[in-house]
Parts: C-alpha cells; sequence; structure tokens
C-alpha cells in the first residue's frame, strides 16, 4: 500500500483582497475569488522505504508466526506436565488406598492373635500404620484434586471437574528413543524449533533495513500533489472558475499536478551515516540473540535428553522394586499366623513389627514407581518439545537407531 496515494475530494474556495504582486514584480491592489470543486492525490513515494518497508514487515511477520508455534509448544508442554501429574497422583491414589486395605487386614489379624504371641504393644503399633496409610490417603486424594484444578484451568475446563485420565497410571508414554546419541537430537532441534526460525527471520529483517538504510541518499522519493488552487492545496482537477471581487464565472475543467523527484542527504550525510550505525548495531544485536538461543536450545535438549533418560532407568529399578515389594507384602501377610517353637517357646514365624515393615516398604514402592512414570512421562515431552515437535525427524531417527 506504500505505492498507492491518497485521494482528496472536495470543494475549495479562494479569496484574495488588497496587495499582490505579479509574475513581472509589480504590485496593485486588487480583489479576486475563486472555486473549484474536484479531486487530487497527494502522495510521497519513497522508492527505498516502499521496496525494502515490505520485506523488512514480512520478515517480521514471519518471525510473529514462529512466535505463535513457539507459544503453542509451550501451552502443549504446560497442558502435558499438567496432566501426567493428575495421572501421577491417581497412581499414588491406588498404591495409598491399597497399602490402607493391607493395613487394615494386617491390624484386624494382629487383634485376633493370642496375647501370649502378641503383647498389646504390637497391637498398637498396627493401628498406628493404618491411621498413617489412611492419612496418605487422603493427602494424595487432595493432591489429585489440586493438580485436577490446575489441569482444568489450563483447558478451560469447569474448575471442580475432577479430571481422570483414560490411560492406566502405569501407562509410560514413548515418544522419543533415549537410544538416539544426544547429539543426532541437537541438529534436529535445531532445525525445528520455532524460536529460532523466528530469531532467524528477525536477523533478515535487521538486515533488510541496514541494506536500506546504505542505499538510502542514492534512492529518490516522488512526490505527487495537485496545485489546481492556492499554494499548500490539494485538489489537483476539477471544474473551476473565478473573477473580480465576488464575480464567479468563466467556469471550465482544470487539471493541475505537481511531480518532484527528491533524493534526501539527511544532515549533510552525517545523519545517514548514523543511522547506518543504528542499524548495524540492531543487526549484530539480533545476531548475537540467535546465538543465544542455540546455546539455549542446544542445552535444553541435553537437559531433557538426560531426565528422559535417567527417568527411563528410574522406571525399570521402580517396577522391580514394586514387585518385590508386593510379593514381600503378601507372604508377609501369610506368614503372620504362622508359628514356630524356639525350645520351650512358641513364637510368631513373622512378627508384627515385620509386617508394618512390609506394609511401609510396599507403599514407599507404590510412590516410587508412579513418580517414576510421571516423570519419564513428563521427560519424554519436555524432550519432544525441546526438539521441536518434529514428528517426521524422530520417525527417521527410530528408523536409523540400531
Amino acid at each position: 500500500m506504500l505505492w498507492l496515494p491518497t485521494i482528496f475530494t472536495g470543494v475549495e474556495y479562494a479569496r484574495h483582497d488588497g496587495q499582490i504582486q505579479d509574475i513581472g514584480g509589480r504590485v496593485f491592489t486588487t480583489s479576486r475569488g475563486s472555486v473549484l470543486v474536484g479531486a487530487g492525490p497527494s502522495a510521497v513515494f519513497g522508492i527505498n522505504e516502499a521496496y525494502f518497508g515490505p520485506l523488512a514487515a514480512r520478515q517480521v511477520r514471519d518471525a510473529r508466526f514462529a512466535d505463535v508455534r513457539a507459544a503453542t509448544n509451550d501451552a502443549t508442554l504446560a497442558v502435558a506436565e499438567a496432566y501426567f501429574n493428575v495421572q501421577q497422583a491417581r497412581g499414588e491414589l491406588l498404591g495409598a488406598a491399597d497399602a490402607a486395605r493391607r493395613a487394615a487386614d494386617i491390624a484386624g489379624r494382629v487383634a485376633k492373635l493370642a496375647p501370649e504371641l502378641t503383647p498389646a504393644l504390637e497391637v498398637s503399633r498396627t493401628r498406628v500404620e493404618l491411621s498413617r496409610r489412611r492419612q496418605a490417603v487422603e493427602a494424595v486424594s487432595d493432591r489429585w484434586q489440586v493438580q485436577s484444578a490446575e489441569l482444568a484451568r489450563l483447558l478451560r475446563l469447569h474448575a471442580s471437574a475432577l479430571v481422570e485420565p483414560v490411560e492406566p497410571p502405569h501407562l509410560r508414554v514413548d515418544l522419543v528413543g533415549t537410544d538416539c546419541a544426544v547429539d543426532d537430537l541437537i541438529p534436529v532441534a535445531l532445525t525445528s524449533r520455532p524460536e529460532l526460525a523466528s530469531q532467524q527471520a528477525l536477523v533478515q529483517a535487521t538486515l533488510t533495513r541496514l541494506k536500506q538504510e546504505k542505499i538510502r541518499p542514492l534512492v529518490p522519493s516522488v512526490v505527487i500533489r495537485g496545485n489546481a488552487t492556492n499554494p499548500g492545496g490539494t485538489l489537483a482537477g476539477g471544474y473551476f472558475g473565478g473573477g473580480i471581487n465576488d464575480g464567479l464565472r468563466d467556469f471550465g475543467s482544470r487539471n493541475s499536478v505537481d511531480v518532484q523527484m527528491l533524493w534526501e542527504l539527511q544532515n549533510l550525510g552525517f545523519g545517514n551515516r548514523a543511522a547506518v550505525r543504528e542499524r548495524k548495531a540492531e543487526n549484530e544485536l539480533a545476531a548475537l540473540e540467535l546465538m543465544r538461543w542455540q546455546d539455549r536450545i542446544a542445552s535444553e535438549v541435553v537437559q531433557a535428553h538426560s531426565q528422559a533418560r535417567r527417568a527411563k532407568a528410574r522406571f525399570v529399578e521402580a517396577e522391580t522394586g514394586l514387585r518385590e515389594a508386593v510379593e514381600l507384602a503378601d507372604k508377609s501377610v501369610v506368614g503372620l499366623g504362622q508359628t514356630k517353637r524356639v525350645g520351650e517357646t512358641l513364637v510368631l514365624v513373622f512378627r508384627p513389627i515385620e509386617v508394618v515393615n512390609a506394609v511401609q516398604m510396599l507403599a514407599q514402592a507404590y510412590d516410587d514407581y508412579f513418580r517414576a512414570v510421571g516423570d519419564s512421562n513428563r521427560a519424554q515431552f519436555r524432550l519432544y518439545r525441546a526438539l521441536g515437535h518434529p514428528a517426521d525427524r524422530l520417525a527417521e531417527l527410530r528408523a536409523d537407531t540400531p
């Protein structure tokens, strides 16, 4: 639109009374008036600005589109993390509920044992453990509600809605293979992250403006304006008439346009040189910001890859630990009522304190397991976001991974 002139339409009435000077230099007194009904263009075509301005504007527009993609990626990551927080809380609730059920069973079994086999202290111990397990259930239920409210906020759902994931709490998502070398993932991020695309577009925009300032003194501007009326008027042509005093006659068509081509040397050229230096500094600053983003993205990939790899290793260990903790708890409960004779004394094969300890270990194993699942899923989405959501590139990497 910088190439399009502004068009004025209207009526202009001009009146003069008193001294005036003609072209020959004579001064005389007169009264006259004129009227013009018409239209006229008004435009300053800065060829330099009209060429480089839209180019720089398109580059800034591309940067803003990339910023939108970056914001979308960040929002997706925030929703994913909130979702897996809910999933983890639900899994922890299942584990806490199972531990509480086992603690209640143990407390009932111990209360039924013969007093000579189980002191009253052991009965109190199992009741205390049952109280702790029930408190844990309430605490995890509260955490589920809190995480659900945060997810509802991000998704703009009803604030009081309790979100229950469709996936089972033990589901582990594997988006990016942790077997891929991190050196293979960094180039993917550097070509896929929208933040880099945005900064690269801004670098090109500053470079365009730098070129614009360098050639500004060499490129003219075209000025078009109407001068069919008094100096400073904007109407170029139309229906014109006038005469002495208030006599308006001799109407007819009139058209008068002034076209100029101007070269501008700002402040004897010193202003142009200062503008070039300013644009050069902006370009260097944008280039430095681009390099900073490259370093930041590479660091994010390394961190996310490490988190995903370590979380996967923790998950394997936590899965084994949970399996053994369940087996230990089951066997401890079964052996709670069994006795053996030591000399002349009849004693329990598993003392209540040992069974209580087995339940405590099971509760901890549940927490470790579901925390490892949640950490692994969150790390996967952090790595996926750090890579810039490159689904097609990840398929290639998986195909190349032995």
